[in-house]
């Protein structure tokens, strides 16, 4: 019987999980969908920021990463079960990132593929990281 309960416990939680990849347009933007940036605040201060982006470093600059702190940060900004993107600087580091959220954490992720260096690319405003 517990195991019963238990499968279908994650099949129900799996059910709210999603991953969907994508380059950052100005309609996701427009959508009013939390972004999260996950680089350093270095690279926040060098390249600026998306409008409406929340800072929240994953890595630090040793390619150290704290879970349970991130999840916490992130917690203050996405409601559970709430939809959000995730961008970086080209797109790899946030692949790792909302893979993981996705099928390990059960999220709602958006991977915005290309990073920063796309959303340049396609013309999106990029606005001065003005600090938190």
């Amino acid at each position: 019987m517990k195991k019963i309960i238990l499968v279908m416990l994650l099949l129900i939680s799996s059910a709210f999980a999603e991953l969907i990849t994508q380059y950052p347009t100005q309609e996701l933007i427009d959508s009013k969908i939390k972004i999260i940036d996950i680089r350093i605040p270095q690279e926040w201060k060098e390249d600026g920021m998306l409008k409406g982006a929340i800072p929240i470093t994953f890595f630090n600059e040793k390619g150290q990463y704290d879970i349970p702190a991130f999840l916490e940060e992130l917690g203050k900004h996405v409601k559970e079960g709430e939809q959000f993107a995730l961008i970086c600087h080209t797109g790899s580091r946030t692949k790792i990132v909302a893979d993981f959220f996705a099928n390990k954490l059960h999220m709602r992720v958006i991977d915005l593929k290309g990073g920063m260096v796309k959303a340049k690319m396609n013309g999106l405003k990029i606005y001065p990281y003005m600090g938190h």
